[in-house]
């Protein structure tokens, strides 16, 4: 019997995208921008401390082999030659810190993921040596100094980690963010592996100057990290390196394909949501929740807690674009906890059908400040609470919460981002997993009070990598020009409550908030263990005057 014959579809990008928690791999028609196939993996995350946050390095390249693996059997049971595939970009979860050994390929220390909060103690006595007059971090890299940022994470691992200060001292440490990690192991590892990064992530590290679009010197020797273990900076879109995968037999095909797009993940969704213009935003819904406004060549700096950041250089002669940016540490991650650590929901989709069944909190308030507060605030002694309970609350009540405070996270920073930029959005864009939750995306819609705007295919962020990789000169598969960019089908949802409800119910939220701030103070000199960044336990205080009610059985029923 004659073999199947293969569809032929032209050109194919492939796109890596590694988040907090779970990696994909996607494979898009770049002609047409339609997802063709993809798999997707969750990643453990660790606890080993309270406050801190850590994955496993080699799990996590392990699951970007196994989603490549079982997408390009797939695209095999689809009829689709893998072949085809022209291009790989990579997007990732950023600021997220590995050390590993460039002669062994193997990591020194688990990755400090992003919101760990070990570093506090670090953060403070660094912050001493700033001069107020003159905060010379902020103005080069446009963040403020936060637990958040590499460079306090690759700090404590320098001065904690006996490994790392000894490949460091032997000249056999290399440093990078999640990207510079796969890209180094997809290109050969220890057999030629590409040491690099593009200026997105490079720009979360607060190693790096903006404006120069290079590590700085100055910054370097504050926070005393050695520029030789630095990967080298390349633009968003341009070969880095071929692909070297050839122990993964089923995916031998993409041997030799160009790795050549890099985008930190939400830069990348600014890419994907094709916001190329001056004041154009989108809001990513993942872990976190990142609200990005495209500010062209120039460096918009915050009066009112936002980063400054950049968005994109796409191409090493091309220009390079900036972002103003809102952060939000939990957004997703207040799904999984309800999940894994309370059990009230046995998946993350059901927690769309508790908040129906109710279609209110009914005045209960969620602030899931686990990491303390990111934008606007930036206050890392805010810890979380649920207040405003009653005897009739329920476990509905709180999934709806949970929800509500996702949105009304995100009203803050739009709030800030509007003062900054001075042009108030008449709509927001929207993508990542949580927007299939049609109540969330209603709410958001409500609470903002303008309309929620959301592109019928979710995968902005994936999208994003492919079309840096496929553009990059050398592939030229996809073009960028206006012209040439895919119309996308949209869902939008308008606001359906009076705007006198939306502005009590945030600024009953606002005073929730103000509830959940100094709870945690550091820990004493005299204490013990340096690193451990609180007195007082992370995660949850359960704030009300009907506290003696809430047990296992009543959350649970």
């Amino acid at each position: 019997m004659a073999a199947a014959k293969k569809a032929v579809l032209g050109p194919l990008v492939g796109a890596v995208d590694q988040g907090t928690s779970s990696t994909r791999f996607l494979v898009f028609n770049s002609k047409t921008a339609e997802l063709l196939s993809h798999h997707q993996v969750e990643i453990k995350q660790e606890f080993p401390r309270e406050g801190w946050v850590e994955q496993d390095p080699k799990e996590i390249l392990q699951s970007v082999y196994e989603c490549i693996e079982k997408t390009c059997e797939k695209l095999g049971q689809l009829n689709i030659d893998v072949s085809n595939i022209k291009a790989i970009g990579v997007s990732n979860q950023r600021e997220t810190t590995v050390v590993w050994d460039k002669l062994t390929g193997e990591p020194l220390y688990n990755a400090v993921v992003w919101l760990d909060l070990r570093t506090q103690p670090t953060v403070e006595s660094l912050s001493k040596r700033i001069p107020e007059n003159n905060n010379f971090v902020k103005s080069k890299t446009g963040l403020p100094l936060s637990t958040y940022f590499s460079a306090v994470k690759l700090r404590w691992l320098l001065d904690n980690v006996k490994k790392v200060q000894k490949a460091v001292e032997e000249n056999r440490a290399l440093f990078g963010t999640i990207d510079s990690w796969l890209i180094w192991s997809l290109t050969g590892g220890i057999n030629g592996g590409v040491h690099c990064t593009d200026v997105t992530n490079a720009s979360r590290t607060m190693l790096f100057n903006i404006h120069s679009l290079e590590w700085d010197k100055e910054l370097c020797e504050f926070f005393g990290i050695p520029m030789e273990i630095l990967p080298s900076v390349r633009s968003s879109s341009e070969i880095y390196g071929l692909m070297k995968i050839s122990h993964s037999l089923k995916a031998g095909a993409l041997e030799g394909v160009p790795i050549s797009g890099c985008l930190g993940d939400q830069s990348a969704a600014l890419v994907g949501q094709m916001c190329f213009q001056d004041g154009q935003a989108k809001n990513t819904y993942g872990t976190g929740c990142f609200l990005l406004c495209n500010t062209g060549h120039k460096c918009v700096f915050s009066e009112h807690g936002l980063l400054t950041t950049v968005a994109y250089k796409l191409g090493r002669d091309k220009p390079v674009y900036y972002a103003l940016e809102g952060s939000v540490a939990i957004a997703g991650a207040v799904i999984r906890w309800l999940r894994d650590n309370l059990g009230i929901i046995q998946s993350s989709e059901e927690i769309e059908k508790l908040a129906k069944e109710v279609g209110t909190s009914y005045g209960c308030y969620f602030v899931p400040a686990f990491s303390g507060l990111y934008a606007p605030y930036w206050e890392p002694s805010a810890r979380g609470i649920i207040c405003g309970l009653t005897q009739f609350t329920n476990k509905c009540h709180i999934a709806f919460a949970a929800l509500e405070a996702v949105c009304f996270q995100t009203r803050e920073i739009l709030d800030a981002m509007n003062r900054d930029c001075g042009i108030p959005l008449s709509h927001l864009q929207v993508d990542g997993g949580m927007t299939s939750n049609k109540i969330l995306m209603q709410l958001q819609a409500d609470i903002l009070y303008i309309p929620v705007v959301k592109p019928s295919m979710p995968e902005t962020t994936a999208l994003g990598a492919a079309m840096a990789a496929g553009a990059a000169e050398g592939v030229g598969v996809w073009s960028l020009e206006p012209e040439d960019l895919s119309a996308v089908t949209m869902e939008r949802f308008e606001p359906q409550i009076n705007a006198e409800e939306s502005e009590i119910r945030y600024s009953t939220w606002k005073k929730a908030v103000m509830k959940s701030i100094g709870w945690v103070t550091t820990q004493s000199p005299d204490s013990g263990d340096p690193s451990i960044f609180c007195s007082l336990p992370l995660g949850f205080f359960i704030v009300s005057s009907m506290v003696m009610l809430i047990g296992a059985r009543y959350i649970s029923g």
